[in-house]
């Protein structure tokens, strides 16, 4: 696992599973590296949970992705080979399915600065639980895939949550 001080990130993106704590940690790398803290929910979600039109959601991405440093927080595989290309370090929370289930449910009734609404217990999304479930056999190779194209870029894959907490933890 590389060293936090010996990497050099102005332009990060965090990725993973849902409900693998991809914003937990960038608020914890965000107070480490100053960099300023992007993410995709926000841009994407109206406070109604509605979506916005794909391209006001592709132009407050390129907006943000036009400035000198950022870490943009969330998955989208629409854009990421995009976000990709523009970064120069990736962070992949590749954690299990049933440690980023128990994650979902955590964060039900808690207000986040990730989301524009709070979740409310009782309100399961069966296509997103499943999406989740299906998450390292369908979304995963796809993800490492477009990983392996980038050899230039500084990736780091944690398996578990203890090694991203130990990487933080490192930090002096």
């Amino acid at each position: 696992m590389s060293h936090p001080q010996k990497l050099t990130m102005k332009k990060v993106i965090v990725i993973g599973c849902p409900g693998s704590g991809k914003s937990t940690f960038s608020r914890e790398l965000q107070k480490r590296t100053q960099l300023p803290l992007h993410y995709l929910d926000m841009m994407y979600w109206n406070s109604d949970k509605t979506m916005v039109p794909k391209e006001v959601f592709r132009n407050r991405l390129q907006e943000v992705m036009q400035q000198s440093s950022w870490i943009l927080d969330g998955n989208y595989g629409s854009t990421l080979e995009m976000r990709l290309s523009a970064c120069d370090t990736v962070f992949f929370l590749d954690y299990p399915s049933e440690v980023c289930l128990d994650g979902i449910y955590a964060r039900k009734g808690k207000s986040r600065p990730d989301m524009p609404w709070i979740e409310e217990d009782g309100e399961d999304n069966e296509e997103f639980l499943t999406f989740i479930s299906n998450y390292r056999a369908e979304s995963r190779p796809k993800v490492l895939e477009l990983l392996e194209k980038h050899p230039e870029k500084n990736v780091i894959i944690f398996h578990e949550r203890q090694e991203a907490e130990a990487f933080l933890n490192a930090w002096a």
